[in-house]
């Protein structure tokens, strides 16, 4: 019988009888990620059981797949953890850690607006944002960054509700150009065709002309590379049909295979690159724990 024939069965067992798989692919683990979850499962336990093979003679459960969680649950002293139990055979063991850890949108992190409205929730249970912050075990700063897409203006929500913006990081920062002058917002989207999106360049050309968005330091672009061309700051208005200049394109492209594998697990167009790349970024740094970068 293999793998996909067998029954869980779910039990909690003391983890001193979980034995790690001496043969798992991972090698490496991110100490400070394993306390992260550490301090989580200390607050709410282990949400996501373990997956170990039935016991052997000696009452001990091969780990199959979660030892970043056993770690994790030994480090925050719980003395037994929820686990599934199921059988698998030696030769799909690693083929099971594989594709648990290529995720194939199982363990797909909430979308970066969902994950914000949701802190935001939990967060109004806490006397201040210093506390609900310290329940995830960040700092105050890392509450306010993650939640700032669910703090956004009307006009901005329309702007991404409407898919003319893709990128919760573009949002926030166009938040900001509204707070410090909406006309430019407001010039800036009435320049849009109905349904027309607008394009990156000109919302990073934008930013910069308000001092919304800081560029390096000058200091370390004059030793590092040539002084960039600027866009002119005399016209109240930049086009989408402008041209921003950029540095030359090697012509390299991503593999169009990869960009529609992300894009399906993503839940976006594959035809739009631009947008798959942002809400790739947006993932990964809500993966790592990072909120939306600096301004």
């Amino acid at each position: 019988m293999g793998f996909k024939e067998t029954v869980p069965e779910f039990k909690m067992i003391d983890v001193a009888k979980i034995v790690p798989d001496p043969a798992h692919p991972r090698r490496q683990f991110d100490e400070a990620g394993i306390k992260r979850l550490a301090d989580s499962i200390s607050g709410v336990g282990l949400i996501q059981p373990v997956l170990v093979q039935p016991a052997d003679a000696d009452g001990k459960y091969r780990l199959i797949v979660g030892e970043r969680r056993l770690r994790a649950a030994l480090l925050a002293g719980e003395a037994s953890i929820p686990v599934l139990v199921r059988a698998c055979a030696p030769n799909e063991t690693l083929e099971v850690q594989v594709f648990e850890n290529l995720g194939q949108g199982v363990r797909l992190p909430l979308a970066p607006r969902e994950m914000a409205q949701a802190l935001k929730t939990i967060a109004r249970g806490f006397e201040s944002p210093e506390a609900a912050a310290e329940h995830f075990g960040q700092p105050a700063t890392w509450l306010e960054q993650k939640t700032a897409p669910a703090n956004l203006s009307p006009k901005v929500e329309a702007l991404l509700e409407s898919g003319q913006i893709t990128s919760c990081t573009t949002a926030v920062q166009l938040d900001k150009l509204a707070q410090k002058n909406e006309a430019r917002l407001d010039a800036l989207v009435a320049e849009l065709e109905q349904g027309e999106k607008l394009p990156k360049k000109v919302v990073e050309a934008v930013l910069v002309q308000e001092g919304v968005k800081r560029g390096k330091k000058k200091a370390d672009a004059d030793a590092t590379e040539p002084a960039p061309q600027t866009v002119a700051a005399a016209p109240s208005v930049v086009s989408p049909a402008s041209t921003v200049a950029v540095p030359a394109s090697s012509g390299r492209r991503v593999n169009p295979g990869k960009v529609r594998m992300v894009a399906q697990i993503l839940g976006l167009d594959a035809g739009d690159e631009e947008a798959v790349l942002d809400r790739l970024i947006d993932e990964f740094l809500a993966l790592k724990g990072e909120g939306n970068p600096p301004f």
